[in-house]
């Protein structure tokens, strides 16, 4: 979907680079309603501050996919920022990846109703060649079951 944009040029400036993040949340009760609302998955990217894998696949991936409006957001591993998980608690970002067992970054969420995950995770970068293709296959199947539910 995206492969075009794998061979991007690397040399941007310092305003083109912030606008290659994906938002965070302190509400993922507040997100996911937002994502539901429109019949989409909220996707969660669990990064890593100075990951090159993460980098690839937020700014290659992830970033454009939000920029056509789909429901992202990232949460960071090591992070203290809080977070209002689905159940109603509050705890932080680094302490809800380990509830989660994430334990490699990259990893992609795809939730559901309830905060459920509706479709595999994706875990590390995997090969660039075929990421697109292992991310637009799931979130396929993500989205087949958030409009299933609804």
């Amino acid at each position: 979907m995206f492969a075009g944009l794998a061979g991007a040029s690397l040399c941007v400036t310092q305003a083109e680079a912030a606008d290659k993040s994906l938002p965070s949340t302190s509400s993922l009760p507040d997100a996911l309603t937002k994502a539901l609302q429109t019949k989409q998955p909220l996707v969660v990217m669990v990064s890593l501050h100075g990951c090159p894998f993460c980098k690839v696949v937020r700014e290659n991936y992830l970033r454009p996919l939000y920029d056509a409006g789909l429901p992202v957001v990232q949460i960071d591993m090591r992070d203290a920022r809080m977070l209002l998980d689905i159940d109603g608690n509050t705890l932080s970002q680094e302490a809800w990846i380990k509830k989660r067992g994430i334990k490699l970054a990259p990893t992609v969420l795809f939730l559901g109703a309830q905060g459920l995950e509706v479709a595999d995770r994706l875990k590390g970068a995997y090969l660039p060649d075929f990421y697109g293709a292992y991310l637009d296959e799931q979130l396929l199947v993500a989205r087949r079951a958030v409009q299933a539910a609804a």
